[in-house]
């Protein structure tokens, strides 16, 4: 069955994303009014969360965020569908890398890297940034059921010498890496929600406090790798800078979950910025203390 839906939703999948970026977002546009107008998708989701995280803002304001930020999620989708055609000089037109020997340095000094960093903007396309280093980089993903779809999803990525692993994999294959004396770059999106029995830190976020992944902190402080914050800024339609910020180039030492708190300081900030390229659709806080106050 899995390989049958693959086979007849890849050619779709292929065709869109061979489309010149002009007709892509019209095609954007027009999935803007299906998704947002017509079938409301997760729209009580993302009201509910923007209730949380400004309590403050008019109930037009919040509005306006909510029918920006669906703009902004069909952008992404297709954008994310571009990935598999996208040349490279294409994408390092659209997807500028500010100060990418930020990371190099740290490389040169033959450290590891933990990139960290949110839902925001557009996290689809910061692999081009392997283009730039000479450490192989690993993101952590959840593996796609259909098996066809998740070979091509990773085969898509490894064209800029990154791979795909799972939270099972991570640490092996870091700590593989480290034995044979080689240099990393792992990619973390830690703003998620983590699973409640696994939440070993709870920490306010955007005003809530709710529990947070601290997975990246702990293998950092591992393998003694640097940890790098990434900021993704939305210039124009299909138009992005990533910014790199070094935490903690020495996290041993460091007080447990300090360098996971000052993650969240970062995502808050760029969420505080322009709310409506946060990923709004998730779950973020649905676990969560409720003062008693």
């Amino acid at each position: 069955m899995h390989a049958l839906v693959f086979y007849l939703v890849y050619p779709f999948i292929w065709l869109i994303s061979i489309l010149p970026f002009k007709v892509l977002y019209f095609l954007s546009d027009v999935f803007f009014i299906v998704i947002f107008k017509i079938f409301r998708y997760r729209k009580t989701v993302v009201l509910g969360n923007l209730n949380l995280a400004f309590p403050k803002k008019s109930k037009q304001e919040k509005a306006k965020i909510a029918k920006e930020f669906y703009k902004h999620f069909c952008d992404l989708i297709f954008e994310s569908i571009k990935s598999l055609t996208i040349s490279e000089e294409e994408i390092k037109r659209r997807y500028s890398l500010i100060n990418i020997d930020e990371i190099q340095k740290i490389e040169n000094e033959g450290k590891s890297v933990v990139v960290m960093m949110a839902h925001y903007g557009n996290w689809e396309w910061i692999f081009i940034m392997q283009r730039h280093l000479k450490s192989r980089g690993y993101a952590v993903y959840k593996r796609l059921k259909n098996k066809y779809f998740d070979r091509l999803i990773k085969k898509t990525r490894a064209k800029y010498n990154s791979d795909l692993i799972t939270t099972k994999e991570i640490i092996p294959t870091l700590l593989k890496a480290k034995a044979e004396n080689k240099t990393s770059i792992s990619g973390f999106i830690s703003d998620q929600s983590p699973k409640i029995d696994k939440a070993y830190h709870w920490q306010k976020f955007m005003g809530i406090e709710v529990p947070v992944h601290t997975g990246a902190e702990m293998i950092a402080k591992k393998l003694d790798s640097s940890i790098v914050f990434c900021s993704v800024k939305k210039i124009k339609r299909g138009h992005y800078e990533a910014t790199f910020k070094t935490i903690v180039k020495e996290p041993i030492g460091v007080a447990d979950f300090e360098i996971t708190d000052q993650f969240l300081k970062f995502v808050e900030n760029q969420i505080l910025e322009a709310p409506e390229y946060y990923l709004w659709t998730h779950k973020r806080w649905k676990h969560r203390r409720v003062s008693s106050e």
